[in-house]
């Protein structure tokens, strides 16, 4: 029922339940991303059931070979052969289509017609107002089948719904529709406040989509693209729509006090296929306002490689570091290996040039420029390895022949792909310029092919690729839990301290408390050092999206992380990571533990003295102790994992086993209502003088008794002769073993000694052993301060304790030895009272029943005697 036609690795081509065929771009399984080149494509085409189903069907007819006939030729009637030339034509016919699909998708691989801005919001009257579309391609470029769709935030309904059937783009690919009062004008008008400001979405859909009509739920059939806007006027009501439209992205704030008069929500690009939205100055039917991003340190901006003359001219913008830098030449095959160094020194702000030999390139082809703060490049030369830490900006290059070392692209440039020369490289060299918007570093994609422009910005072009869209993704179709944009996402296990050497088994994971696919844009992963409080690595996430079920896994190659980082990269502590949401690295806040953003932090230590993160962890955490990682907790390897969701709380970290990709190994909690019930002793079943000891505990039935301990404390041997305490616990680590971390539960002391009083670590009631006389101790009054009587002993049944009903309170007054003083209330004084508060109540209603009787018995006669006086003034009138 299937089969497909598999050409390159970018294009994505697809029946649907309906038998229409779909193509995009799928994401590349191990980065959670897709990048469209020149020599990448991919074109699937699936052939569903239901599409094969629209054969025209061959009806019944005769059929006869000849017996003997090796031939295997097959006579049909000539109703049959008519059938057959019907599916011949038919099959013809969609070939040739399916040729001309494939000769259009290569022709026309990066074109697409997205949402490029919309304004809806105008101060004072909203008479400016517009959606502006963008088709990247053969402009004009017919518009029919295609819809917009404007829905509201409150109930996720369309309140308006255009056609744009019958229009066209312009010749620069833009097309309006807005405010009739808009310059230039729109191609369709529409009244004033026609736009609502938010929380609401407008969604274009393609021409196979099912329609939806005012008045209708959203919907996420046919969706190309779509933008989901809050205000800060009401910035709560769009998580819904944006949970079909935008699955895994937050709803983007527009903020309306950005500029002095009117601003837009406009898309701008970042880096490969990623792009996002910024607030700006209105352009209708012009090129959005993207202004260039600069650097806060340095990074970057342009490079130059001449192969004919073996040298490489670097462009650098410098923001507002001073003091050494370096910037180091790797080999691209052997990314081990340091080709050649160069220091220099930024003294103010501005655009550089420097130039490197890449004579001692084996192949031109494929290199690293990486640049670092601090080191001088004589220490570099002498070891002429790759340095290990992580710079402050890097760019790899290289053809699809000579790919770089993954030790070096992990180290340099974690979860980014190299840039990728084209053919013509070795005829015209290369020239990239750093055009992305984008505030991070250590990116290539950020980088595309330009003209020159030496001390100057970098002359870039708005648009770069389609967007990476979440509806476009295999399996991404089907209702979505509504996500609220409120919750964000948390550290949720780290291993920083593997057995072995190799420390190979490293791993940081995140996770989302929605428990669904989420996209990580403006995630920033954060290591702080705990001895010096600077920070030694940092990773954004930009354009990667969880799983299914949430996570997120950064780590050694053993695991398949999403992000691969080389081995030993976590140190092992006294440090910390942390998790931020920020438009900028983090690291780069002007102080050494960054605040801004902070979402979730872990401040961690191995054996031995905290003194050193105290201002760490009060930086981050203040009044909590930084967690110990206990190496010879678990015969195998061990995590710090998290247990409840409650961010910013190292008290919701347990020490368990690592769960890479997977539920933590997290300790029950202790359960309630659980007691020791009774204890005692009673004979053997061969009624010999041994005693069996028993502890009986009792509790919710069906309870899970899954971490407790019944721990037994000896005065002296042999064991439990004499019994000194029995303690209950529950140790959350299920390691079972009772330690300083149990949780104690219940209890029975009978000794005074101190040393079991400190291990208990309760104040206690001392019971005397002798005075146990019927052979067990049973729990008769839970909240009793002495709760313990003695008993017969009754192992599994209800304990016999006195009957309340049939008791006597008794009060003693011990004096001297041999002088005792016995006082017992008299059973009678309860009744006595009892007697005197029943006649208190019978006189209380006699009085009230003396007290309404006369009242009741005067109104009557006042009221008839008014009455008869009345009549005795006025004459009757007939």
């Amino acid at each position: 029922a299937r089969g497909g036609i598999i050409v390159g690795n970018q294009i994505y081509v697809s029946g649907n339940e309906r038998g229409f065929i779909r193509v995009h771009r799928p994401p590349t399984q191990a980065r959670g991303r897709s990048r469209a080149t020149g020599s990448d494509r991919l074109v699937w085409f699936f052939f569903t059931a239901e599409l094969f189903a629209t054969l025209p069907s061959t009806r019944s007819g005769s059929f006869n070979r000849p017996t003997g006939d090796t031939t295997r030729k097959q006579k049909l009637t000539p109703f049959i052969y008519y059938e057959k030339l019907k599916v011949i034509c038919w099959a013809a016919a969609m070939h040739i289509k399916l040729i001309l699909l494939l000769l259009s998708i290569f022709k026309n691989t990066n074109q697409c017609l997205i949402i490029s801005e919309v304004n809806c919001d105008n101060p004072k009257l909203d008479t400016q107002e517009f959606v502006e579309l963008y088709y990247d391609g053969t402009n004009p470029t017919s518009l029919d089948g295609y819809t917009l769709v404007f829905y509201n935030g409150n109930g996720d309904s369309a309140y308006r719904v255009i056609d744009l059937s019958g229009h066209h783009t312009d010749q620069r690919g833009f097309f309006l529709i807005g405010s009739s009062e808009l310059n230039p004008r729109p191609a369709i008008s529409l009244p004033p406040n026609s736009i609502q400001n938010g929380p609401d979405a407008i969604a274009l859909y393609g021409p196979n989509w099912a329609p939806v009509s005012e008045g209708g739920l959203v919907s996420g059939v046919g969706l190309l693209d779509a933008v989901v806007y809050t205000s800060r006027k009401s910035s709560d009501g769009a998580d819904g729509l944006a949970s079909i439209l935008t699955p895994g992205l937050m709803p983007f704030l527009e903020n309306e006090a950005a500029f002095e008069g009117d601003e837009s929500i406009q898309r701008c690009w970042e880096s490969e296929n990623l792009w996002t939205f910024n607030t700006g100055p209105p352009t209708p039917g012009w090129v959005n306002h993207c202004p260039a991003a600069t650097p806060k340190l340095i990074w970057i901006s342009e490079v130059e490689v001449n192969k004919s003359e073996k040298k490489v001219l670097v462009e650098l913008s410098v923001g507002s570091l001073t003091g050494p830098v370096s910037l180091v030449l790797y080999d691209g095959n052997k990314g081990n290996l340091l080709r050649e160094t160069l220091e220099f020194r930024a003294e103010v702000p501005g655009i550089f040039t420097v130039s490197m030999s890449t004579a001692d390139l084996p192949v031109p082809e494929s290199a690293a420029l990486a640049l670092y703060k601090g080191p001088s490049s004589s220490d570099l030369l002498k070891n002429g390895t790759l340095i290990p830490e992580q710079p402050i900006d890097a760019f790899v290059y290289s053809d699809l022949t000579n790919l770089p070392s993954e030790n070096l692209t992990e180290m340099l440039i974690p979860g980014r792909k190299p840039f990728i020369l084209t053919e013509s490289f070795l005829s015209a060299g290369l020239h990239a310029s750093r055009c992305g918007v984008a505030q991070w570093t250590r990116d290539p994609g950020l980088f595309v092919s330009r003209p020159k422009s030496p001390g100057k910005p970098n002359d870039c072009i708005w648009f770069q690729s389609c967007p990476l869209n979440m509806s476009f993704f295999p399996g991404s179709v089907g209702p979505r839990p509504t996500i609220d944009s409120r919750i964000d996402f948390l550290l949720n296990e780290i291993n920083c301290d593997s057995p072995g050497g190799a420390e190979d088994e490293e791993f940081i994971e995140l996770w989302h408390p929605s428990g669904t696919r989420m996209s990580l844009d403006l995630i920033w992963l954060v290591m702080i050092n705990g001895q010096t409080g600077l920070v030694y690595y940092e990773l954004e996430l930009n354009g990667y999206y969880t799983d299914d079920k949430g996570y997120f896994l950064i780590g050694s190659s053993k695991f398949a992380p999403d992000i691969r980082i080389p081995s030993n990269t976590v140190q092992n502590g006294p440090d910390a990571v942390a998790l931020y949401r920020s438009t900028s690295p983090p690291s780069q806040q002007g102080v050494n533990v960054p605040l801004d953003g902070l979402l979730d932090a872990v401040v961690y230590h191995t054996r031995g003295p905290e003194k050193k993160l105290w201002d760490l962890t009060e930086a981050l955490m203040p009044g909590q102790r930084p967690l110990l990682e206990d190496t010879s907790f678990l015969v195998s390897d061990e995590t710090l994992s998290r247990c409840r969701p409650n961010r910013l709380n190292l008290s919701t970290f347990k020490v368990a086993s690592p769960t890479p990709r997977g539920p933590n190994n997290c300790p029950l909690a202790p359960p309630t209502g659980i007691l020791i019930s009774e204890w005692g002793k009673f004979p053997a079943e061969n009624h010999s003088s041994q005693r069996i000891v028993f502890v009986e505990l009792s509790g919710p039935p069906r309870t899970p008794l899954t971490g407790l301990l019944l721990v037994f404390f000896d005065q002296a041997l042999p064991p439990l002769v004499p019994l000194a305490a029995i303690l209950l616990c529950f140790e959350a680590s299920g390691s079972g073993v009772f330690g300083p971390g149990s949780v104690h539960l219940d209890w029975l002391v009978f000794s005074h000694d101190a040393e079991l009083q400190r291990i208990i670590q309760h104040n206690t009631t001392f019971i005397e052993t002798p005075t146990i006389s019927g052979g067990s101790l049973s729990r008769c009054v839970s909240d009793a301060l002495f709760p313990w009587l003695s008993s017969q002993p009754t192992p599994g049944l209800i304990n016999h304790c006195p009957n309340p009903s049939f008791s006597s309170t008794v009060d003693l007054c011990i004096t001297l030895e041999d002088q005792h003083i016995i006082r017992e209330k008299p059973a009678s004084s309860s009744v006595v009272l009892q007697v005197g508060l029943v006649v208190s109540i019978l006189l209380l209603f006699a009085v009230g029943a003396i007290i309404f009787f006369f009242l009741y018995k005067r109104r009557p006669a006042d009221y008839l005697s008014m009455q008869m006086s009345e009549q005795a003034e006025t004459p009757l009138q007939l």
